[in-house]
């Protein structure tokens, strides 16, 4: 199971990065744990200045807009 966390205040990007890789895990068949992270100190403590961000595992993969769904698809087969 991949842990994933997307980083941000709870803005519109960051509901609809949630939501697409939701939809790409379920697309894929993979089994994710989703944290959505609000808190700034948090955020910031992952090197993040422009959110969404997002967490895969424990390694920053993106920041600063919505990841296109062949991106995610990626973050979750690998």
């Amino acid at each position: 199971m991949k842990n994933i966390k997307v980083l941000g205040t709870g803005c519109r990007n960051c509901e609809i990065t949630a939501n697409v890789i939701v939809a790409a895990a379920r697309q894929a068949g993979v089994e994710i744990e989703l944290e959505k992270i609000t808190d700034i100190a948090e955020i910031m403590g992952y090197g993040v200045m422009s959110t969404p961000g997002v967490v895969v595992d424990g390694k920053l993969v993106h920041s600063g807009g919505v990841p296109g769904p062949d991106q995610v698809r990626g973050w979750v087969a690998d």
